[in-house]
């Protein structure tokens, strides 16, 4: 989903050692027989969306199944992110959290040795057949924590992709097709801003900015792009086609008023509230707000499409359940993970908004949940899930949100934002590689 943020260096090296150490997957020491015990658990996901009330759900579940009890504790997305070395690396772990997946993050503490190898447990419950192989490269990685291959260190039970939510009855007011194609899209922005309209609910401080920047690279690239710049398979050329048209349309998009010079200082919520709240038409983002806005756009009719032009989008599993190395209750934290999985959990997650990846087609009854599932569907369908902007590095979600930033209060141009980025990219993909 979303985001990131954690130094390397010294840390990254030692953390190699760490994993050497305990590279083979061992076996859970505690059985599922939770009598007298608790499970304390960490999730960012809201009570209303698609997850949470899934895992409220599930949580139920295991109780009556295990006799343990769960200690449930909401944390903020920002507050795991930014603590989650320092904590996991403490008697203060959980048995179990969500947490995000992809070389800056968990692949980040699966090198350092933070995260419990999932090996064993995947072959236990068979989770490897309820994930498609699409979905299982941001589940394992190897000792540098590179995604795609090594060891599992987490389970997604979710997918997720980023796609464009629209207020149909803004589109109707102006009499605005949905675009077909990327000249289309760009045309009804065009035709917002001609009526007075900015087009865009948009955020630099966090992820939705960044997430489009990428996107409009995507329309210029191909899976070889994709593999180079997330996989380190090749060389990214940071004034190539397609990571100069993505800054320089943010740019050319921010002066014709597209985008809102206000968005510099708007953090996610706030570009999600405003679309709520019906004061723009478009907002590009996850679909992790599928649910909510189910629940809280009452006043207007909406809907969604994949971004026109390109068969790439920023996406992949969702973030997934890990079982810290510190944790008390490995095996009940194994046997929670399985129960997620379940047809019945499953099933809440796709008639809830979610994304599931191994519900029963005919479980799903919602009708926006099949659309949600549909798109999600054509994206793997055609290999066209491209991960996310922020993921090569553990330092470049900040650093791209700091570009952008910069980019859209005109304190440097397209050219020197995306030399600033290309330095610091590669300087964190070194750091890795050579490590």
């Amino acid at each position: 989903m979303r985001k990131r943020h954690l130094a390397i260096g010294a840390v990254l090296a030692a953390g190699a050692l760490m994993l050497a150490g305990c590279s083979g997957s061992s076996p859970s020491s505690d059985s599922t027989d939770g009598k007298g015990k608790t499970l304390t658990l960490w999730h960012y996901e809201s009570e209303d969306s698609a997850m949470g009330k899934a895992w409220n759900e599930a949580i139920k579940e295991f109780e009556s199944e295990t006799g343990a009890k769960v200690k449930f504790e909401a944390k903020a997305f920002e507050q795991i992110r930014s603590t989650a070395s320092q904590v996991l690396n403490s008697n203060q772990a959980p048995d179990i959290l969500e947490y995000n997946k992809g070389n800056a993050t968990a692949g980040l503490l699966a090198s350092q040795g933070l995260l419990s190898n999932l090996d064993d447990a995947v072959k236990k419950y068979g989770w490897d057949k309820k994930l498609a192989s699409s979905l299982q490269t941001t589940a394992k990685y190897d000792d540098k924590g590179i995604m795609g291959s090594g060891s599992w260190y987490g389970i997604p039970n979710y997918g997720e992709y980023v796609e464009v939510y629209y207020n149909k009855d803004m589109f109707a007011k102006y009499g605005i097709e949905v675009p077909k194609t990327y000249d289309d899209f760009v045309a009804a922005l065009q035709k917002f801003k001609d009526n007075g309209v900015t087009p865009l609910a948009e955020s630099a401080a966090e992820y939705p900015l960044g997430q489009l920047w990428y996107q409009l690279a995507l329309t210029k690239a191909n899976r070889s792009f994709v593999n180079d710049y997330q996989l380190y398979k090749g060389k990214v050329n940071w004034q190539g086609p397609e990571l100069s048209n993505a800054t320089k349309t943010v740019d050319d998009w921010v002066q014709k008023g597209y985008i809102s010079k206000d968005s510099s200082g708007l953090k996610a919520e706030d570009a999600g509230t405003s679309f709520i709240a019906g004061k723009y038409p478009i907002f590009f983002s996850g679909s992790w707000w599928y649910g909510r806005f189910q629940t809280e756009i009452t006043n207007y009719q909406w809907g969604t499409f994949l971004f026109p032009g390109t068969k790439l989008s920023p996406g992949s599993a969702g973030n997934m359940w890990v079982i810290p190395e510190n944790a008390k209750n490995k095996g009940l934290a194994e046997k929670f993970i399985d129960i997620t999985m379940s047809d019945k959990i499953q099933a809440m997650i796709g008639n809830n908004g979610g994304v599931p990846v191994a519900a029963k087609t005919s479980d799903i009854t919602d009708e926006k949940s099949k659309e949600l599932i549909a798109n999600f569907n054509t994206l793997t369908g055609e290999d066209g899930i491209a991960y996310y902007p922020d993921w090569p590095t553990p330092t470049f979600y900040d650093q791209l949100n700091a570009g952008l930033q910069e980019l859209i209060n005109g304190t440097k141009t397209p050219a020197d934002v995306n030399k600033e980025l290309g330095s610091e990219y590669q300087s964190g993909v070194d750091d890795i590689v050579n490590q």
